[in-house]
C-alpha cells in the first residue's frame, strides 16, 4: 500500500507542475450555428443601456429588491455554464426530512437544470441554441430561456480512456448511513461498468490524507480494486484540504497522455480539520490543474451537508458537483451519468445573450449569481468558464419587461465554448422575436412550464413568504403544487413528480 502523507504532498505537485504538462480533457431559433473562422466576430449588441435594471428607490422597476441577480448597466448578460442540479437535489433531502433548506443553499439554475429538456441537439460536436419565451400575466413582463444542447453519446462514440483518482471522505461523520457505505456500494458498481483500459485510483482523508490505492489499469486488475473499496472504513476529523491536494497529487503521478483525467470527490463536505476554505484548497493544486487539465467532479452526500463548499470546488476545479441521496441516486449518477460523460464537450463555456433595448425595458437572470462573467471578457479565452460533456442541457431563464407594443427582435444568445483537445474556439447562436413570445407561461410547450415552475419554487424558497421580491406572473404555493401535478401527468416523467412532491413539502413546512 503506498501512502501519501499531507506533508509530502505539496512537494509532489511542485515537482510535476515544474516539468511542464499536457493539456488533456477527459441551433435552434434564427440564429443558426457559426463556426470557429466566425468565433472572432462581435457578439450581437444593441446599443447602450437601454434594457439595464432601473433602480427606483433602492429597487427595480417592478420592486424587485437589489441582489447579486440584478443586471449591470447595458444591454448585455454573460455568464459561465453550468451543469450542477447538487442545490436542487439537497433542497428535495431536506424537504423530506422536514425541514426548510437554509436559502443561502438554493441556486435557481441547479433547480432549473435538474429536468429533462426537449431542445434540438446538434448533429455534431458543440452546441444548439434555442430561446423561447412567454408571457407571464403581470405587466409586460415575460420569461425567457436560453437552452442549449450537446449531441448525446453514442453507444459506439469511441471516447478516451479514463484515468479516474476518486477521494473518498471517511472521516467519522461518513459513519451515518447513506454515506461512506452508499460511496463504497456505488463505487464498486461503477468499477464493474468502466473499461478495461480505464485507469483508477483511491485516495482516502480524515485528518490525513492516504492514497491507498495508485492509478491501476483495470484490464485484469478489477479484483484489487475491489478490494480497496471493500476495505474503507470511518475514522476521525476531517480535513477535505488534505483530501483534495492529495488525490490532485496522485491524479498526476498516474497522469495519462490522450486520457481523460478527473478527480471525483466524493464527501459530505463538512470540513473541520485543516484548509476549509475553496479557494486555499484550489491555490495549493492550482499548477496542477491548469497545466494538466485535471477537472473535479464532487458528488456531495449526508443529510447535514456542507453544500456552498462543495459547490465553489466544483465550479473552481473546472468542474460540477451532484448530491445523492439514496442507492437509486447514486447508481444513476455512478453507474450512468458518469461513465457516459466522462469525456468533455466543451471546455470554458459562457453563453452571452444580447437583448435589443428597442423592444425591452429590463431584464434580470435568474440565478447563475456565482456565475457572472464580465461581458468584455465574453471571448477573453484566458477567462474560466463551465464544463460541459455530451448529451448536457444547459438552461438559463430570464424575467424580461418588454417595451408596450414591442415588435421585431428580442434577444440573441450565443454560446462560446473551446474545444477539449485543441483549444480552438467556436461559437453558435439563436434569436427570438417579440412576436414569437407565447400568450402565457401555462398555455406554453410542457417543458418549458416545467422549468418555470422549478425557478418559480427556488424562487420561492430563498425570498419566502416575503413576495414582494418574486420572479413576475409567481403563483401561490398551491397553484404551484397544481401546475406540478399537472405537469407530472401530462409528462409522465417521475423527476417532475418529484418536483410537486417537494413543492407539496415545502407548502406544508409553512403550515
Amino acid at each position: 500500500m503506498k501512502r501519501n502523507r499531507t506533508r509530502r504532498t505539496r512537494g509532489a505537485l511542485l515537482a510535476v507542475a515544474t516539468a511542464g504538462g499536457l493539456l488533456l480533457t477527459g441551433c435552434s431559433g434564427d440564429g443558426g450555428t457559426r463556426g470557429a473562422d466566425q468565433a472572432k466576430a462581435p457578439a450581437p449588441a444593441y446599443g447602450g443601456g437601454a434594457a439595464q435594471q432601473q433602480k427606483n428607490g433602492g429597487q427595480d422597476a417592478r420592486g424587485f429588491a437589489p441582489s447579486p441577480s440584478a443586471e449591470p448597466t447595458g444591454d448585455l448578460s454573460t455568464f459561465a455554464l453550468d451543469v450542477d442540479t447538487a442545490s436542487y437535489d439537497y433542497a428535495r433531502r431536506t424537504l423530506a426530512d422536514g425541514r426548510r433548506p437554509d436559502p443561502a443553499t438554493v441556486r435557481p439554475e441547479e433547480f432549473v437544470n435538474s429536468f429533462r429538456q426537449d431542445y434540438r441537439r446538434p448533429d455534431g460536436n458543440g452546441f444548439s441554441v434555442t430561446v423561447d419565451g412567454a408571457r407571464t400575466g403581470e405587466g409586460d413582463w415575460s420569461l425567457v430561456r436560453v437552452g442549449l444542447a450537446t449531441r448525446e453519446a453514442g453507444a459506439d462514440d469511441a471516447r478516451p480512456p479514463a484515468a479516474l483518482t476518486f477521494v473518498v471522505d471517511v472521516s467519522g461523520s461518513m459513519g451515518e448511513p447513506g454515506r461512506l457505505d452508499l460511496a463504497k456500494d456505488s463505487l464498486g458498481a461503477m468499477t464493474d461498468r468502466l473499461r478495461d483500459d480505464d485507469s483508477v485510483a483511491l485516495v482516502t482523508f480524515s485528518d490525513e490524507a492516504e492514497t491507498v490505492l495508485p492509478m491501476t489499469r483495470l484490464g485484469d486488475h478489477r479484483g484489487r480494486v475491489h478490494e480497496a473499496i471493500d476495505a474503507l472504513k470511518t475514522e476521525s476529523s476531517t480535513d477535505l484540504g488534505a483530501g483534495v491536494e492529495t488525490g490532485y497529487a496522485t491524479a498526476v503521478e498516474g497522469l495519462r497522455r490522450g486520457a481523460t483525467n478527473r478527480v471525483v470527490l466524493v464527501s459530505d463536505a463538512l470540513a473541520n480539520d485543516g484548509a476549509t476554505d475553496p479557494d486555499t484548497i484550489l491555490e495549493r493544486i492550482d499548477s496542477a490543474r491548469r497545466e494538466y487539465g485535471i477537472t473535479l467532479f464532487g458528488v456531495g452526500v449526508g443529510s447535514d451537508y456542507g453544500d456552498t463548499l462543495m459547490e465553489r470546488l466544483a465550479d473552481k476545479g473546472d468542474g460540477h458537483t451532484v448530491y445523492v441521496s439514496g442507492t437509486e441516486d447514486a447508481r444513476r449518477v455512478f453507474c450512468e451519468q458518469l461513465p457516459r460523460n466522462i469525456e468533455l464537450t466543451a471546455r470554458d463555456a459562457k453563453a452571452q445573450v444580447a437583448f435589443d433595448p428597442e423592444t425591452v425595458a429590463e431584464f434580470r437572470l435568474v440565478g447563475y449569481d456565482d456565475r457572472r462573467v464580465a461581458d468584455e471578457d465574453f471571448r477573453d479565452d484566458r477567462v474560466d468558464g463551465g464544463e460541459v460533456g455530451p448529451g448536457h442541457t444547459v438552461t438559463a431563464l430570464y424575467a424580461v419587461r418588454t417595451r408596450p407594443g414591442a415588435q421585431g427582435h428580442l434577444a440573441t444568445a450565443t454560446v462560446r465554448w473551446l474545444d477539449p483537445a485543441t483549444r480552438d474556439p467556436h461559437e453558435a447562436s439563436g434569436a427570438l422575436e417579440a412576436g414569437a413570445l407565447q400568450g402565457s407561461v401555462w398555455s406554453a410547450a410542457p417543458r418549458f412550464q416545467v422549468t418555470a415552475v422549478a425557478a418559480y419554487f427556488a424562487d420561492a424558497l430563498r425570498t419566502g413568504e416575503d413576495r414582494s421580491g418574486r420572479l413576475p406572473g409567481a403563483p401561490g404555493p398551491d397553484a404551484l403544487r397544481a401546475h406540478a401535478d399537472e405537469l407530472a401527468g401530462s409528462t409522465e416523467d417521475g423527476a417532475v413528480r418529484d418536483l410537486a412532491t417537494a413543492i407539496g413539502q415545502a407548502n406544508h413546512s409553512l403550515d
